[in-house]
């Protein structure tokens, strides 16, 4: 690139930023009402999917009736079953609310990119899902602190409208905050699309619904959204990973212990000790709360994590942070310990999915050098990893209800680089600290 060009290019960013941070956003929209409908007490509901190990899916769901059984058939068919698999369930009680029975059944060996129709406890719809490709380019949804508003419709629906793989979730799912119906009209908000492809979630401080003394905090969420932790050798539902098409995706927990001496810290090392970088080129990191926000809301709120696990995740070459917590979107460059740093993580805070306490418009000036784009409005992103070199994200912004690209960038992987050779060493030295 020559001088006039770079000078350009700089132009052109600028210009987009201006534009990005002066955009008259429209106004938030009111909860959704959900009016009550009679069914069936055996009929399943918030039925949604998640990967459960290699080549298999967890199929989740709840039903009124205590006696339906735990089981989904399934089969390349519509209406054929050849195949069967039973599983777990289990139930809560907050307060004065009682959950329903919630399943949990995992089915496969399955077909990579392969349509799968299924029957929930041998009554009901039936449904039907795609299982991601086992190679690239594969296409991830993402979005964080969704909510139940009519901006969560709306991003819902420019979701619905992306050809995508994998379902993303950094955090703040149903914003139900200690309201236990709420995760249940939550469920069947997502159904339509948590049903047909993997929804991969992580765990936000509007999820946690602790009561001192009565409760320790997340009792809805483990129960409801039960993750691959026990796949992963994670010891908690709060933290895991998960590998699919050369991607290895490691989700951490922004509100339990993560010190030196925790038990998520010493999983995430052995962990990372086990990614084989040619076999998945690409590593992806999912949190609540960010590190990198330029945002006057929930300053800090991600600083003590990211001084104990930034080292560790530099060291290990990630080549993407997702976070959500902060109600708007940003994106940087490749940064670590503040600075630009070409061997450091491109972070991307996406908190904007349409929660009830609207956006947080306000922004630091003059804006950090990492900091390339930011935009208080709702949306979803997209992120496309076409091969082991090269991937494309953008961010769309909700324009009223047309999803409208407002910022993309095409990423190129660490493990294409020179860095992963330099940071054997420093990475080395880390995992085998006690």
């Amino acid at each position: 690139m020559d001088v006039r060009c770079a000078f350009m290019a700089i132009l052109i960013a600028c210009a987009t930023a201006s534009a990005a941070e002066d955009y008259t956003r429209p106004m938030r929209r009111e909860d959704l009402s959900f009016p009550w409908k009679p069914r069936h007490p055996s009929e399943p509901h918030q039925v949604h999917i998640s990967l459960a190990g290699h080549r298999h899916m967890r199929i989740s769901w709840v039903t009124d009736d205590e006696s339906s059984p735990s089981v989904v058939d399934y089969g390349t068919s519509s209406g054929q079953y050849a195949s069967s698999s039973e599983g777990e369930s289990t139930s809560y009680s907050y307060m004065l609310y009682s959950s329903g029975k919630i399943h949990h059944v995992v089915i496969g060996p399955l077909d990579d990119n392969t349509v799968y129709f299924y029957r929930c406890g041998r009554s009901g719809p039936e449904f039907s899902l795609k299982t991601p490709p086992s190679q690239f380019p594969i296409t991830f949804a993402v979005v964080g602190d969704l909510g139940q508003t009519g901006w969560t419709s709306t991003t819902l629906d420019h979701i619905g409208q992306c050809k995508y793989d994998v379902h993303l979730l950094p955090g703040d799912l149903s914003y139900a905050n200690y309201i236990q119906h709420l995760w249940d009209t939550f469920g069947e908000l997502v159904q339509p699309l948590a049903s047909t492809r993997p929804w991969m979630v992580t765990e936000g401080n509007h999820d946690r619904e602790s009561i001192p003394l009565l409760k320790s905090g997340f009792q809805a969420y483990n129960a409801r959204w039960k993750m691959p932790f026990q796949e992963s050798g994670s010891p908690s539902n709060l933290y895991y990973s998960f590998e699919v098409a050369g991607v290895h995706i490691i989700m951490l927990g922004s509100y339990t212990d993560y010190g030196k001496d925790s038990q998520q810290y010493s999983w995430l090392k052995a962990d990372l000790s086990k990614v084989d970088r040619k076999r998945t080129p690409w590593l992806l990191v999912l949190l609540h709360a960010p590190w990198y926000n330029s945002n006057w809301a929930h300053q800090g709120d991600g600083d003590d994590m990211m001084e104990t696990m930034e080292p560790l995740l530099y060291a290990s070459g990630v080549d993407l942070l997702i976070a959500g917590h902060v109600h708007a979107y940003e994106r940087s460059v490749r940064v670590k310990n503040g600075r630009v740093d070409p061997c450091g993580i491109v972070h991307i805070t996406i908190g904007d999915g349409g929660n009830k306490e609207g956006l947080a418009h306000r922004y630091h000036h003059p804006k950090p050098l990492w900091s390339v784009f930011r935009e208080a409005s709702f949306g979803h992103g997209e992120l496309k990893i076409v091969n082991s070199t090269h991937a494309y994200w953008s961010w769309h912004r909700n324009d009223d209800d047309e999803p409208v690209n407002s910022d993309s960038v095409w990423i190129n992987s660490l493990s294409s680089s020179g860095c992963l050779a330099d940071g054997k060493l420093e990475l080395r030295k880390i995992l085998t600290e006690l």
